[in-house]
């Protein structure tokens, strides 16, 4: 069976310029630390790879240090940077996200407040899925002395939305408030970070979302000073011990060289790959609707719920048809939740319930929304026929 890959947003195939700078660095040998030749070979490819995704995100190259991924940039700046503010007023208690962050942000900032060291305080959304800035001005109006910092995502994970980061992060600077963004989703898609960076800020990326292998990610901090997460040998200026992976740093600047070198073109070619595979769902799909299409999204995102059923077991089944795409919804003791980002954006909580995630990306082909919108009628038939029999009724 072929299988129809409609899940790009949670990894996506690693590209052909990554994949050759990764297998030419396992030929190499030499600890980028280390002070002989082969320790300093290891560290030109490690600064070279820092200054082309430094040029390719438009930051300056001492500002960016590289880590594991998105989750581990997000971290790192979300409880390094809180650290430093509350020792230096122990008064800036809040930390600010919006309610639709991904975990790796939201279960950052509770475990703060869980620590006793933090508020969280959410910024609510529209029924589209953007954030309230509104709603964000009023708050820094009245709270900006006693916030320790704003992290916003710069693109929803589940909907594709795309969240008017430089629009927050300019209120937040006015404030002199340290913002964060989440730019896992939106690094190959929006305007270069650069663009509205200013000191103060922050932006976490990863690199398995734009073709580079898992295991790898950046973060840029713009004058955003952060108190030391994790101890050893002190690289990245002691921002982040840990030797440094000189082939996974490399394949990094490779594969954001590569997706923002085609970013027009493959952009429009998925936007139409998107409209079709959204057309065939509203037709062949009774009860269903497309979440935040009336506003930005990123090209490749599709959010989808599905009356009558639970995302869990449509996943499933469309696995067993050689479909692979998303829950929109997290499984806690074995029940289904909903989505919440979908429930703050107002949506039915049984409807969130039935929400479904297809994400193309630069693989991506025509045979493969034909193959998801063959398999999706019958068994959405089958998630609701199950769904039914548990509950008693369709919806």
């Amino acid at each position: 069976m072929m299988l129809a890959y409609l899940d790009h947003a949670a990894t996506t195939a690693v590209r052909p310029e990554a994949q050759a700078a990764m297998v030419a660095d396992l030929e190499r040998l030499g600890n980028p630390s280390s002070l002989h030749a082969a320790g300093r070979d290891a560290r030109r490819v490690v600064e070279e790879a820092r200054e082309s995704l430094a040029v390719n995100l438009g930051v300056r190259a001492n500002d960016l240090i590289f880590t594991s991924g998105g989750t581990e940039g997000d971290n790192l700046a979300i409880k390094g940077m809180h650290a430093k503010r509350i020792a230096e007023n122990p008064d800036r208690k809040y930390i600010v996200i919006s309610e639709i962050e991904h975990h790796a942000v939201l279960d950052s900032a509770r475990a703060l407040a869980k620590a006793g060291t933090a508020e969280v305080v959410l910024v609510p959304v529209t029924a589209d899925g953007v954030v309230d800035l509104d709603w964000f001005v009023t708050w820094m109006a009245a709270n900006a002395e006693e916030t320790s910092l704003v992290s916003i995502m710069s693109v929803n994970n589940e909907t594709g939305v795309i969240q008017p980061v430089a629009e927050a992060h300019k209120i937040a600077a006015e404030h002199d408030v340290p913002f964060h963004t989440d730019g896992v989703q939106g690094a190959a898609w929006l305007e270069v970070p650069g663009s509205w960076m200013t000191d103060g800020s922050a932006i976490a990326i990863s690199g398995h979302k734009i073709g580079a292998p898992v295991g790898v990610g950046a973060l840029v901090l713009n004058q955003f000073p952060v108190a030391i997460q994790a101890h050893g040998g002190g690289q990245e200026p002691e921002r982040r011990s840990g030797t440094l992976a000189a082939g996974l740093a490399a394949s990094l600047a490779a594969a954001s060289v590569a997706a923002r070198g085609e970013r027009e073109e493959l952009g429009g070619r998925l936007r139409g790959l998107r409209a079709e595979l959204e057309r065939g769902i509203l037709d062949t799909v009774p009860d269903s609707q497309i979440n935040g299409s009336e506003v930005d999204r990123i090209p490749g995102t599709s959010s989808v719920s599905i009356a009558g059923l639970e995302s869990d077991a449509l996943l499933l089944l469309l696995d067993a048809a050689g479909v692979a795409c998303s829950a929109g919804s997290a499984c806690q003791s074995g029940i289904p939740q909903p989505s919440h980002v979908l429930l703050a954006q107002g949506i039915d909580p049984a409807l969130a319930r039935g929400s479904i995630r297809f994400s193309l990306g630069w693989t991506s082909t025509e045979d493969d929304v034909a193959r998801g919108l063959e398999a999706l009628p019958a068994a959405v038939e089958r998630a609701r026929a199950a769904y039914a029999s548990r509950h008693g009724s369709r919806v």
